[in-house]
């Protein structure tokens, strides 16, 4: 988040509770709690200056937002290419995640409580909405038509993707206890999955229940030395009309094409 649309949720303990060693404090997973790994299909190049928040792909086009005051922008391209479109955010916006609706993208702002409602081919500003509170993630549930949204709580809201508007929230929780700093978020069907600011590994979220169902270890995509110059894992959107997620993060050299695959 804040240090720094294939979406996915890596969860901090809102309490203190016990290391599992992903470094984010987190309690051991509990039963029913499935156990991913990532598995490689292909490396994109990513621009190494993007400070990525928000990253979603519709149709062929890849959509990323990025943040810092100064440096925020929304792009559109193809795909591992170099993007057709930028438009950057004045200061002293912060841009965050963003998702693509219908004809329209919405992309959130960190502390300025905006929402800017863009043209999805010219990604022209159309409109500005106002929110309480932080924006983290966004995405879209499309057989529900509602946004999804963190905050960096353990809270997920639900909006109207018309108008901005507020029609309920859920608090995430795995094995019982409720986990915070939910980030960069993607929606898939009934699942949202999510980042965890300062963690490699992902989280699927059952949205109705708010229950982490399946922890995904994203962690040794970058080499030592990539991950010297490069800041946390933050970007998941899943290609459409298949299994697979491209993931990135916060001044990476690149993106994966991946699968979630069980461990072992």
């Amino acid at each position: 988040m804040i240090s720094g649309g294939l979406a996915l949720a890596v969860l901090t303990a809102c309490a203190p509770t016990p290391d599992d060693g992903d470094g984010t404090g987190s309690p051991t997973s509990g039963v029913g709690v499935e156990r991913l790994d990532v598995e490689v299909v292909e490396e994109l190049p990513h621009d190494p200056e993007a400070f990525t928040q928000g990253l979603e792909i519709a149709g062929d086009t890849l959509y990323e937002g990025t943040g810092l005051v100064g440096e925020s922008s929304v792009r559109a391209g193809p795909v591992g290419g170099e993007p057709e479109i930028v438009r950057p955010l004045p200061e002293p916006l912060f841009g965050e995640g963003l998702t693509v609706v219908g004809d329209r993208v919405w992309q959130l702002t960190w502390q300025a409580g905006v929402a800017i409602e863009r043209d999805r081919d010219t990604l022209a500003e159309r409109r500005r909405v106002g929110y309480d509170g932080e924006g983290w993630g966004l995405c879209h549930r499309e057989e529900a038509d509602e946004l999804v949204m963190s905050d960096g709580s353990a809270r997920l809201t639900f909006r109207d993707p018309a108008d901005f508007s507020v029609t309920g929230s859920v608090t995430v929780t795995e094995s019982g206890t409720e986990l915070a700093e939910l980030n960069e978020l993607e929606c898939v069907g009934d699942a949202v999955y999510a980042n965890v600011w300062h963690s490699d590994v992902l989280r699927r979220i059952d949205v109705d229940s708010g229950r982490v169902t399946a922890r995904i270890d994203a962690s040794g995509l970058l080499t030592p030395d990539e991950r010297a110059d490069a800041d946390v894992l933050n970007g998941v959107a899943k290609y459409p009309g298949s299994d697979e997620f491209l993931l990135t993060g916060k001044l990476w050299p690149t993106m994966f094409r991946v699968r979630f695959v069980p461990q072992g």
